[in-house]
């Protein structure tokens, strides 16, 4: 596929950064940049990021298609990290006729990325891009857990149309689906129906109210962790932080826990996508928003060139192991934890049809989980988790 033919390239002008401004430190002196003249070369590339100036899905009809270079125009201003990583910006996808020409479009260049081991920032746009991002792993036959960071549940009604609140629902029933898992990271109780909250629960989704999140924010990490796909509703930024969107409320998370939890995502080994949507740049107050947003990818690279490569447990030895039993199960529960990082995976116990045998897969916890455990109480991650695998 020749990509190129897809984007239109960055416009240096749009960033609005002089010559004389441009220190050698800085990200725009270090990100690779491409141009409709020939196709990219992505050897050596960690990291591609790609506008999806696309809105028309809408609910509050934003302006968020001209998100991509406001962002941009804060992000290229920051300095680079200690760490080499390399990094190609792609421009902006040329959007289709339909909105459904250009989720096929993001979908399929989406997965081309993912399945190059390129993880692709998609810088949108409303919330639905979400939904041609979650296409992409269908394309792959790709199982998929996704974390959302998000005010509201956007899950929408059975026979409602695509839309930035109502897409949910659409990857649900797609058949074959690849869903495994949805964590909503941030909710507030008041902005969702209880019917929602409840259909959440049924489910065996994973719903974190945003006052309980960030009474310990280290708790979210294992959440994130157990993430292939990453999006994130800059909604979920309380408005004094945020104010360029449509939906803010008083209420939200600060500046900088988002930013921590961009960082535990850019962490993630698991982690093939990273998505942040819903930024209307007619809404912000003196590009407040777009520099917030700066950060948060700024940080989720940082994250992700702290990548320890811990998950795969090749090798016991660099994992400490408890056993805990707890009188509400028949079964024991098996922590591990690891020496090089310190964090923390909890078995559980798949039974197996076909084979009619029990596998084991851990599932990322906290040391709440491991602590709760230890005072008799099965820890709701591991219940969820037994459900879902066991359904």
């Amino acid at each position: 596929m020749n990509i190129s033919q897809f984007f239109t390239p960055v416009n240096f002008k749009t960033i609005d950064i002089a010559p004389s401004e441009r220190d050698k430190q800085m990200l725009i002196n270090k990100v690779i940049f491409t141009d409709s003249e020939k196709e990219p070369n992505f050897n050596g590339i960690s990291i591609a990021i790609m506008g999806v100036p696309e809105s028309r899905n809408s609910k509050e009809k934003s302006a968020s298609y001209l998100a991509p270079d406001e962002i941009r125009r804060q992000f290229y201003r920051l300095y680079y990290w200690e760490k080499e990583v390399n990094i190609i910006d792609l421009g902006n996808i040329i959007i289709g006729k339909t909105v459904e020409d250009t989720y096929t479009l993001v979908a399929e260049v989406v997965a081309l990325l993912i399945d190059a081991k390129i993880i692709p920032i998609i810088l949108g746009g409303s919330n639905d891009i979400s939904y041609a991002c979650y296409k992409a792993y269908e394309h792959l036959q790709q199982i998929v857990n996704i974390a959302y960071v998000s005010p509201c549940f956007n899950i929408g009604h059975e026979k409602e149309p695509l839309k930035s609140d109502a897409f949910l629902n659409k990857i649900i029933l797609q058949q074959p689906n690849y869903l495994l898992n949805y964590a909503n990271i941030g909710y507030q109780t008041y902005l969702n129906s209880p019917d929602s909250i409840k259909l959440m629960d049924k489910l065996f989704f994973e719903a974190h109210r945003v006052g309980v999140v960030r009474q310990n924010i280290e708790d979210i990490e294992p959440v994130v962790r157990s993430a292939e796909m990453f999006s994130m509703d800059i909604a979920a930024v309380r408005r004094s932080d945020a104010p360029g969107n449509a939906r803010s409320s008083a209420n939200g998370f600060y500046g900088e826990e988002i930013c921590k939890v961009a960082f535990f995502a850019g962490m993630n080994d698991n982690l093939t996508s990273f998505g942040l949507y819903e930024y209307d740049p007619t809404l912000d107050f003196n590009q407040q928003t777009a520099q917030l947003i700066s950060h948060i990818l700024w940080y989720f690279i940082e994250g992700f060139i702290h990548r320890q490569n811990d998950l795969s447990f090749i090798d016991i030895n660099l994992y400490r192991k408890h056993t805990v039993t707890v009188s509400e199960s028949t079964k024991e529960l098996v922590f591990y934890n690891s020496k090089l990082t310190d964090r923390w995976w909890v078995e559980i116990p798949v039974y197996n049809i076909q084979t009619q045998a029990e596998q084991k897969f851990c599932l990322p916890c906290s040391k709440t989980d491991f602590d709760q455990a230890c005072k008799d109480q099965i820890p709701d991650r591991w219940w969820k988790g037994f459900q879902r695998f066991n359904r």
